[in-house]
């Protein structure tokens, strides 16, 4: 007997032949599932020494880098490739490898799965396996495998801010018109940025027709927001005349407060304002017990306002 006449004919072999395809058809549905199974993770960065810089490159810093290292194993696989991690890279790419050798990650992209930790050593390893200089292919969905806590040789991020993108180029590009023209495209959407000493992860950025302080707290959300309440129950939560407790938002399991400023003040004129309201932040925070009434009404307040990230 033939192939053809493998299954019966007439209705029998019907059914026989639609319960194979059914079958085929699940079990393709089921390697498609499994392929793109995606796990939400709230705290990717969590464990990293840096983890509320990591979270202020990803959502406050328009344009900034810090160099990034392998573990041993991986450098000894890899080589001792040059490391970039860039807050963003052109059209938004996750990654791109330079044909001079060095390696680029980007933080803002446009697809991502649940976890960004994977996602990004997903995009570092797969620039560490292409030819330099070739593009770089990072799948949307990189399901389960090493993240940025395996393969970094983890440490506190020597973070560097930039007014423009020109960090991006090789020598031989600068003279490109095309280059230039994207690359003004890309400066024009910066907006001025400022690190600040006074607090980890803080920043002071100006938007049209205001200045903003944001900084990203280390602490878990639930005793940032009781010290917090704390202090917006003693009227202590601006950082001084003229400026104003915005609100606050979540990113990566940790809050952000907000606070709005005048634009015409320079970055350097809040280090101290900024300083003395994390001293008195630290104070509320190292207080034991309930928080009393007044605090509680001012948690809920604060639960009120709570801010759309960008």
């Amino acid at each position: 007997m033939g192939p053809a006449h493998a299954v019966p004919p007439g209705p029998l072999g019907c059914v026989a032949v639609s319960k194979r395809r059914k079958n085929q058809r699940a079990a393709t549905a089921s390697t498609k599932r499994e392929r793109v199974r995606d796990v939400f993770v709230p705290r990717p960065f969590e464990g990293l020494a840096d983890e509320p810089e990591w979270i202020a490159l990803r959502e406050l810093v328009p344009a900034a880098s810090a160099p990034l290292r392998l573990t041993p194993a991986l450098t000894e696989e890899y080589g001792d490739r040059p490391i970039t991690l860039a807050t963003v890279l052109p059209m938004a790419a996750p990654a791109m490898s330079r044909q001079d050798g060095r390696v680029f990650i980007g933080l803002q992209r446009h697809q991502q799965s649940g976890d960004v930790s994977r996602d990004l050593a997903e995009s570092l390893l797969c620039a560490l396996r292409t030819e330099p200089g070739a593009p770089v292919a990072v799948p949307p969905l990189p399901g389960p495998g090493p993240r940025l806590q395996d393969i970094l040789a983890d440490g506190p991020l020597e973070i560097t801010l930039h007014e423009g993108f020109e960090f991006w180029l090789v020598p031989e590009a600068v003279d490109d018109p095309t280059v230039q023209a994207s690359l003004e495209r890309a400066n024009a959407a910066i907006y001025p940025t400022v690190r600040l000493a006074a607090a980890p992860a803080a920043y002071w950025c100006r938007v049209p027709e205001k200045a903003h302080v944001r900084w990203v707290l280390p602490e878990d959300e639930e005793a940032a927001l009781d010290a917090l309440a704390r202090l917006s129950a003693a009227g202590s939560l601006t950082l001084g005349e003229s400026t104003k407790f915005a609100g606050m938002f979540r990113a990566h399991g940790r809050l952000v407060p907000v606070w709005d400023l005048p634009e015409d003040v320079p970055a350097s004129d809040w280090e101290e304002p900024v300083a003395e309201f994390a001293k008195r932040y630290a104070e509320a925070l190292a207080e034991t017990g309930p928080i009393d009434a007044a605090a509680r009404r001012s948690r809920q307040g604060l639960l009120g306002r709570q801010l759309t990230l960008r």
